[in-house]
């Protein structure tokens, strides 16, 4: 696949474009710098390899998103999955992930964005951050409406008529009543108990730019998740207002009994900014949004578990962690013993990839491994590998994990099965051709 540009300060690439060779940059003049992944060292969103000859070369990898590479030019990355007429429908792997809400916990090293950087200006299709924030502000909504809405003391001002409560305006009640002479009227300052506080009118009013948001976008607004999720949500609000100031909620204390909202807040917060708390922003065809990276390997990998957890429940052991290893799943039935790693690598349905199978077979010779799934100490332990293959027709649900058609000819007890990633047709005037 070759590359594209956005315009002229802008090159798109595809996920692990050109490897191992990387793309050559030697003419693009400045200082560009390596892009670490929530600042680490080790885990590279681009790299920047300078080499003898005094070229250079840049080099993507497991992660999609747009970012500054110098202080003029910016690089968008895309799934490298996608092809002329589909794309990698992640938000769909992403529904597959938060429809259990244990797995919510999950998404804090999914993505990143870089708010105090410069915005870019990319197609609204290209917009790969919005709707991931959408979604996992819709499930812990969906949460915060099953367990109730908050209720907290809220003040409030209202014109009584004979009556006082509260603090009397003064002011206002000598320029709005005894100015029109209204003399039993008095504007009062109170306190309530109710839905109305200041949290749950921060959330309508997230949700009011979501749902405008939403109506906007193909193949998600319309989708049965989304639909089944807003008439759940809405009704709970209905005697909520959304007029609110972000910035008095500025403030917000967390309570051990409504902990979701300290998460739901976060997000709240961060769409209001991504749309700067204009509403007509949520509609248009150009945008512009803060540098943002996601980590494909990370999506896939949970991706994996959803499908696993289906089938499979609470016999899947996430992050098994032993003497500083920590493997991908854990499967304990009375069927199956399997240490099994998710691998985002599409090569492996044509090349063995040792170093992959010399790593997932280690993890099976820990002792820990070995006394959590009930093996003696020189019993052989299978191990499968998970990978993305879109010609692939098997699903997870129903098929015999240790089939002989999925076995490795070279390595005993070794199993290797491709997964099929949800796609959705490209929209008509996409860079990639």
């Amino acid at each position: 696949m070759s590359e594209f540009l956005l315009n002229s300060n802008k090159r798109h690439f595809v996920e692990h474009y050109n490897f191992p060779d990387g793309e050559d940059i030697t003419n693009i003049q400045g200082n560009i710098e390596d892009i670490g992944f929530l600042g680490s060292k080790e885990l590279k969103c681009i790299e920047i390899q300078n080499h003898s000859d005094l070229t250079r070369t840049l080099h993507t990898s497991y992660f999609v998103g747009t970012d500054w590479i110098s202080e003029d030019k910016a690089i968008y990355v895309e799934p490298k999955l996608n092809n002329a007429t589909y794309q990698t429908n992640y938000l769909l792997m992403l529904f597959s992930i938060l429809k259990r809400p244990e797995m919510a916990k999950h998404i804090g090293n999914l993505y990143e964005v870089k708010w105090n950087k410069k915005e870019i200006s990319i197609e609204q299709n290209q917009d790969l951050l919005t709707p991931l924030l959408v979604v996992e502000f819709l499930k812990i909504i969906q949460v915060i409406v099953r367990k109730g809405l908050k209720k907290s003391y809220y003040k409030v001002q209202n014109n009584l008529n004979s009556r006082v409560k509260g603090k009397i305006l003064v002011s206002k009640t000598i320029k709005e009543n005894l100015a029109r002479n209204k003399a039993t009227s008095t504007i009062c300052e109170f306190e309530e108990f109710g839905f109305n506080g200041l949290e749950n009118k921060l959330l309508k009013k997230a949700l009011i730019f979501v749902r405008r948001y939403l109506a906007g976008i193909p193949n998600l607004g319309s989708s049965e998740f989304i639909n089944q999720t807003m008439n759940y949500i809405l009704p709970a609000f209905e005697s909520v207002e959304e007029d609110i100031n972000v910035n008095d909620i500025r403030n917000f204390k967390a309570n051990i009994f409504y902990k979701e909202y300290d998460e739901a807040i976060r997000i709240a917060k961060l769409i209001l900014k991504k749309f700067g708390y204009n509403i007509f922003n949520t509609v248009q065809q150009s945008v512009k949004t803060p540098p943002f990276w996601i980590n494909m390997a990370t999506l896939f990998e949970l991706y994996t578990l959803g499908l696993l957890m289906d089938r499979f429940s609470s016999n899947v052991k996430y992050h098994f962690a032993t003497y500083g290893n920590e493997l991908d799943f854990l499967l304990n039935t009375s069927e199956y013993k399997l240490v099994v790693d998710a691998k985002y690598k599409p090569k492996h349905k044509t090349e063995p990839y040792h170093e992959d199978i010399r790593q997932v077979s280690g993890y099976a010779r820990l002792k820990k491994v070995q006394n959590e799934l009930q093996k003696k100490e020189n019993e052989l332990i299978d191990c499968l590998i998970i990978y993305p293959d879109q010609d692939s027709d098997i699903n997870l649900a129903d098929v015999d994990l240790t089939d002989k058609k999925f076995a490795n000819t070279t390595y005993n007890g070794l199993y290797k099965i491709g997964i099929k990633l949800p796609t959705l047709n490209k929209p008509t005037g996409n860079l990639i051709a």
